[in-house]
């Protein structure tokens, strides 16, 4: 009966390292995945725009450079943007690849192009997801599978 005991105990031990063994190799997994989410490869980059609704972008409109930048907060997220006239910014959530820009706040100023300004306005408040070319330095953010909204290349600031 001694004998039985002792067996048994020591199947539970073994049952039971076993399991947190798994545990623990679960915890480092999600770990590691989180650290390559997509979403880090488009934070904190400035991304000059140089295609909406698939036509290329001059580099200067207004005399400034039409860009978007991705922001992560404390808790969440927050972008800034130009259309070479006002800056705009409003609040974001990324999920994945997928995206939605919140309609956001707005310089007021008037330019004498103002047709950049609001198809980068439209193409942010109209897109679901985001592609990252392999290299990572070209983001497009889309609707859909449809064609890009807008395509903006990596700069440095």
């Amino acid at each position: 009966m001694r004998k039985h005991l002792t067996l048994i105990a020591a199947g539970i031990l073994l049952l039971a390292n076993s399991c947190n063994t798994v545990q623990n190799t679960n915890k480092n997994n999600n770990t590691s995945q989180q650290s390559t989410m997509p979403e880090n490869t488009i934070l904190g980059k400035k991304w000059k725009l140089i295609e909406l609704n698939g036509k290329p972008v001059a580099d200067k409109v207004n005399g400034k450079e039409p860009y978007l930048k991705l922001i992560k907060q404390e808790k969440d997220y927050s972008y800034e943007a130009s259309g070479g006239c006002n800056g705009i910014g409003g609040n974001l959530k990324l999920s994945g690849f997928k995206v939605q820009f919140a309609q956001g706040m707005s310089t007021m100023m008037a330019c004498e192009d103002m047709s950049i300004e609001h198809g980068l306005s439209k193409a942010l408040v109209t897109a679901d997801n985001y592609t990252v070319s392999k290299e990572g330095d070209v983001l497009s953010i889309n609707k859909g599978r449809m064609a890009p909204l807008a395509r903006f290349r990596a700069v440095a600031e």
